[in-house]
């Protein structure tokens, strides 16, 4: 009994060996005290924080190159349009994947919430990397070591994946909408609303199209037919009506607006306002370079008043770094230097760690795109309509309002109550409007430069670079350039591919670039969508 006892156990002793030795190495990789899998309401916010915190942060160096406001501080910054690979949104598209597949292991249709924003979510970030790059990887792309050297799809491959997916997530969310399925756990931009998610797709579908409008005559890409479909049946591509209806990031005291209390002796005089965005607003008599920027202190000394729009100055991106740092102002020792140009609006943006919110895709944008669009031909609607509709939804964003307009700022750059200087502007829009500047111009190049400048003024602080990338497809408004862009005086159009692509897919990396501009991965080469 007992020697049959010991083989029982020698037996049993082989049996689990042999067992252990049939395990992978996967296997034994596994942390058994790490989560495998999260739920699709945690992978999305990953994603949603990835679409804002890696396009273009307010006061952040794409904010420069939109040229809304100019670094005066070597040590810190420049205004050189010296850059060189662009973003990478794989790893973020990867994820994109992987909440979707989370949502289907839960149990969830195969059309659900996380798939329909997934489609809007691969749009947005394909498009963030092809209109910066040109051709990408797409067809063959995030298929893991099943093909790890994936072959380049041309732009206009990318532009056309891009349209139809947000075609397919307007149509997907109009489904789940009328099944009642109204509601995506985890998202934080609208609280989960597929109803205000719909919206922001098709919105974004109009930047798409008017993006491509150089383009529009592609019978593959269909941009007018698209665009005409769009406007005549607004209950299936249902648009934003208001300004509280755009795709906006909103600040706390743990996700801080990046100009705050926190920052403030570190940049606060060390980056001053443009001339392409202060140059304008004050030739239009417009309250809003006073909501977001002071009057210059050398204007102020020489007896203008704060209520003047001309005391208002901003500096050329394109000046000698030196010079402009001579003439900005800051402190020095004694008190405060008056500087030549305009600081933002200290009071506004430093005064406390939420400031404003910032746009992703924002109502005012919207209009000024169907606007141009109708400018452009594409439809018999009415250009001017939606113009007006853009610069009034610019203005209540800033909270300008017909009558009596109270602006705030501080006198030295304290925010203690004592330091700052308040005055009053009457604005009386329907004026404003009737202003030659302003009034638009009909069916021609003023028409369209008054739309483009308009939406420019109207994407200060947000929406990533879509103003660098309006200005490189229509020129408008004027950016400067000059010895302080670098890059031999020029602004850059477009950004080299990131080096992990050469080193790791070297042969499909230089047939790319052989194909769209002659084997050189140059920074100043144009692509095929501004062609």
């Amino acid at each position: 009994m007992k020697i049959n006892k010991i083989f029982t156990l020698i037996f049993a002793i082989a049996a689990f060996t042999m067992g252990s030795c049939e395990r992978t190495f996967e296997d034994l990789e596994k942390n058994p005290n790490s989560a495998v899998n999260a739920p699709a309401s945690l992978v999305i916010q990953g994603v949603e924080s990835d679409l804002f915190n890696n396009n273009g942060r307010p006061f952040g160096a794409e904010m420069r190159w939109n040229q809304f406001y100019c670094s005066n501080y070597n040590y810190y910054a420049t205004n050189e349009y010296t850059w060189t690979s662009g973003v990478n949104h794989y790893n973020t598209l990867k994820n994109v994947i992987k909440m979707e597949e989370e949502a289907k292991r839960a149990g969830l249709a195969d059309v659900n919430g996380y798939s329909a924003l997934g489609k809007f979510f691969r749009a947005f970030l394909y498009y963030e990397m092809t209109t910066r790059m040109g051709d990408l990887p797409l067809s063959e792309a995030l298929k893991g070591l099943e093909n790890s050297k994936p072959k380049y799809d041309s732009q206009k491959a990318v532009f056309v994946q891009i349209l139809k997916w947000l075609e397919e997530s307007n149509t997907d969310m109009a489904a789940l909408i009328t099944k009642g399925e109204t509601s995506v756990a985890g998202d934080f931009y609208f609280g989960g609303d597929i109803r205000k998610w719909q919206k922001v797709v098709n919105a974004y579908k109009l930047r798409m199209l008017v993006s491509l409008s150089k383009k529009d005559t592609d019978a593959d890409l269909g941009v007018k037919a698209k665009f005409a479909e769009m406007m005549a049946n607004p209950a299936k591509f249902p648009l934003m009506t208001s300004v509280s209806e755009s795709m906006q990031y909103t600040y706390n005291n743990f996700n801080k607006y990046p100009s705050n209390p926190d920052n403030f002796g570190f940049d606060a005089t060390r980056q001053n306002m443009s001339k392409a965005y202060v140059e304008p607003l004050s030739l239009m008599n417009d309250p809003r370079v006073m909501v977001t920027s002071e009057p210059a202190g050398s204007e102020l000394k020489a007896g203008k008043k704060p209520s003047d729009f001309s005391a208002y100055v901003g500096a050329s991106s394109a000046e000698d770094l030196t010079d402009m740092s001579e003439k900005a102002g800051r402190s020095n020792g004694s008190g405060f230097a008056p500087g030549v140009y305009s600081f933002q609006n200290r009071f506004r943006y430093y005064r406390n760690y939420t400031a404003e919110t910032t746009f992703i895709v924002g109502y005012p944008e919207m209009c000024f795109n169907i606007a141009e669009a109708y400018h452009l031909g594409w439809g018999t609607g009415d250009a001017e309509a939606w113009y007006k509709k853009g610069i009034q939804g610019s203005m209540d964003f800033y909270g300008v309002k017909n009558g009596t307009n109270t602006m705030t700022y501080s006198k030295t750059g304290g925010r203690d109550a004592a330091d700052l200087a308040t005055f009053n502007i009457d604005f009386d829009f329907e004026k404003y409007y009737a202003q030659d500047m302003v009034k638009y111009a009909g069916k021609t190049s003023k028409g369209q430069e008054q739309i483009v400048t308009h939406k420019y003024l109207a994407f200060f602080m947000n929406s990533g670079m879509e103003a660098y990338f309006n200005w490189r497809r229509t020129g408008f408004p004027k950016f400067y350039a000059g010895v302080g862009n670098g890059n031999s005086n020029r602004i850059a159009v477009r950004w080299q591919y990131p080096l992990s692509e050469r080193a790791t897919n070297e042969a499909n990396y230089k047939a790319a670039i052989a194909s769209q501009f002659g084997g050189k991965d140059d920074i100043n080469d144009m692509l095929w969508i501004v062609k």
